[in-house]
């Protein structure tokens, strides 16, 4: 059976998965979006464990399946046809990529240009 403390019982636990996403020993680059780090050395999807972006064990999200097939498919196209950058003027490290906080963490919005790849 599983152990209780009369203490503990009843409290709500809320998981903060950025302790996880943002791992240094998990990622090689953890606060900048590398696609690199779900691909193998020939290129093909690797899964990792350590993305949870869908939270885990049991309030893990039901859609989570239809939601990464839909997160995929929304993603790869533009990223295949366009390479995106700050606007002229602008360079990375005048991104401010740190998110407003709140009970979940909202990227701020920032203008880019998408230039075409082919």
């Amino acid at each position: 059976g599983s152990y209780a403390s009369p203490l503990l019982q009843g409290t709500s636990v809320i998981p903060l998965l950025t302790s996880v996403l943002q791992d240094d020993s998990e990622w090689e680059s953890p606060h900048t979006l590398t696609p690199s780090h779900f691909l193998d050395e020939k290129g093909g999807f690797v899964k990792r464990d350590a993305f949870m972006a869908f939270s885990a064990g049991r309030r893990v999200c039901l859609g989570e399946g239809l939601a990464r097939m839909e997160l995929f498919l929304f993603f790869t196209s533009p990223l295949q046809h366009f390479r995106f950058s700050p606007p002229p003027g602008v360079t990375e490290d005048d991104l401010d990529l740190t998110p407003s906080v709140g009970f979940t963490h909202n990227p701020s919005p920032h203008q880019l240009c998408a230039v075409s790849r082919v």
